[in-house]
C-alpha cells in the first residue's frame, strides 16, 4: 500500500513539474539531445556490465559465470525489480534464477550478497562525497542544507555499522536459529542453521580469502559510479551546448543515487520523485528549471529502454514475479541472503 501511495504521489509530482517547466521547453531540450540519447543508453548498459563483472569476481572457484549470462541476469533482475513494489525482494532472486543452470544457487546467492555489500559501501561513499561537494559549493537554502547535513550523518552511521560488522563478525541470525533449535529441535531448522552459518562465514572471510579479487571488485563498483557521472556530463553538454563542470555532474549523480536508495521499493524507479529531486538539485546548482527536468526525462527514457529490454528477456525465459516468489529453493536462499545482509549495511 505504501508503494502504491508513493507512486501516486510521484505521478502527481511528475505532472506538476512538467506544468512548471513547460512542455514546449522540455521538447526543445529533448530535440537538442537528439541521437546523443543512443550514447546515453549505451553508457547505462556499461553500468549494468560493471555490476555483472563485480558479481563474477565474487564467485568462489571452481564456480564461474560467463559475462554474457551475468549481464543479461543483471538487466533482467533490474527490470523485474523496477516493475513491482517488491524491488530487491524479487530483483536479486531473478538474477540467480536466470543463471541457476550454470551456477549452483547457493554459490550464486553468496556471490550476489557479497557484491551487494561492496556496492552498498561504494554508494555510501559516493553519497557522502556528493553531499560534501554540495555543501562546499555554498548558496544552499537552510532546509536543503539541513537535509544534506543529515544525509552525511546517516552515511557515517552506515560506515560505522559496516566497520563494526567486519571487526566483530556478529552471527546474529545463526545464533537466533541456534536458540530456536533448542526449543524446537526440527531438522529443517538445523539444516537452515548450517546454511546460514556457511553464508555468514563466506561473507565475513571473503576479503581474507580472495584478496586478489577485492581490487577488481572495488574498481568495477567505482566504474559504475564514474559512468553515472559521465552520463550526466554528456546529457548536460548536449543540453547546454558546452562542457559542464564535472562537479555539477557528480552532484547530480549523487542526488539520483540517494533517491534510488531512499525509494527503492517504488515501482518504475521512483516515478516523479526522481524527476523532482533532479529538478531541485539542478536549481540549487544554478541551472534553468527546464534543463533540470529535461535531464530527468532523458534519464527516464534510457531507463525505459533497458526496462523494455529486460522485460523482453524475462518473457523469453519465462521468469515472472509469481515464479520467483513461489520457487522454494529461491525462497530459502533469499531468506539466507536477506537475513545475513541485515547484519550490516543494506542497499
Amino acid at each position: 500500500m505504501a508503494a502504491i501511495v508513493t507512486t501516486a504521489v510521484g505521478v502527481v509530482l511528475l505532472i506538476w513539474i512538467i506544468w512548471i517547466a513547460g512542455p514546449q521547453q522540455i521538447w526543445i531540450g529533448l530535440r537538442q539531445v537528439g541521437w546523443g540519447l543512443v550514447a546515453i543508453i549505451a553508457i547505462a548498459g556499461l553500468r549494468f556490465a560493471a555490476r555483472a563483472a563485480a558479481w563474477i569476481q565474487c564467485l568462489e572457484p571452481p564456480h564461474s559465470l560467463r559475462f554474457s549470462d551475468a549481464f543479461v541476469a543483471v538487466v533482467c533482475g533490474d527490470a523485474l525489480g523496477n516493475a513491482t513494489p517488491l524491488g530487491p525482494l524479487v530483483s536479486e532472486p531473478a538474477k540467480v534464477a536466470f543463471v541457476r543452470n550454470r551456477v549452483p544457487l547457493a554459490a550464486a546467492f553468496t556471490a550476489l550478497t557479497i557484491e551487494n555489500v561492496f556496492y552498498t559501501l561504494s554508494v555510501a561513499a559516493m553519497i557522502a562525497a556528493g553531499i560534501t561537494a554540495l555543501l562546499l559549493r555554498g548558496g544552499l537554502e537552510p532546509e536543503l542544507r539541513l537535509v544534506a547535513e543529515f544525509g552525511i550523518v546517516v552515511v557515517l552511521a552506515v560506515f560505522a555499522a559496516a566497520t563494526w560488522a567486519l571487526m566483530r563478525r556478529p552471527a546474529l541470525l545463526s545464533r537466533t536459529i541456534a536458540l530456536a533449535t533448542r526449543v524446537l529441535p526440527l531438522k529443517s531448522l538445523q539444516d537452515r542453521l548450517d546454511n546460514v552459518r556457511r553464508l555468514e562465514h563466506d561473507i565475513y572471510t571473503f576479503t581474507a580469502r580472495r584478496r586478489q579479487s577485492v581490487a577488481a571488485i572495488v574498481g568495477t563498483e567505482l566504474m559504475f559510479h564514474v559512468l553515472g557521472v559521465l552520463e550526466f556530463y554528456l546529457t548536460l553538454w548536449l543540453l547546454v551546448g558546452e562542457p559542464p563542470s564535472v562537479a555539477s555532474s557528480f552532484i547530480l549523480e549523487t542526488a539520483n543515487r540517494l533517491i534510488t536508495v531512499l525509494f527503492k521499493f517504488v515501482p518504475m524507479q521512483q516515478l516523479g520523485l526522481n524527476e523532482a529531486g533532479t529538478w531541485l538539485v539542478a536549481q540549487a546548482l544554478g541551472l534553468e528549471p527546464q534543463i533540470g527536468f529535461t535531464l530527468a526525462i532523458v534519464k527516464r527514457a534510457r531507463m525505459l529502454f533497458w526496462q523494455f529490454a529486460g522485460t523482453a528477456l524475462l518473457l523469453r525465459h519465462g521468469i515472472t514475479t509469481s515464479r520467483i516468489l513461489h520457487d522454494r529453493e529461491l525462497n530459502e536462499q533469499r531468506v539466507h541472503q536477506l537475513a545475513t545482509r541485515s547484519n550490516g549495511p543494506t542497499d
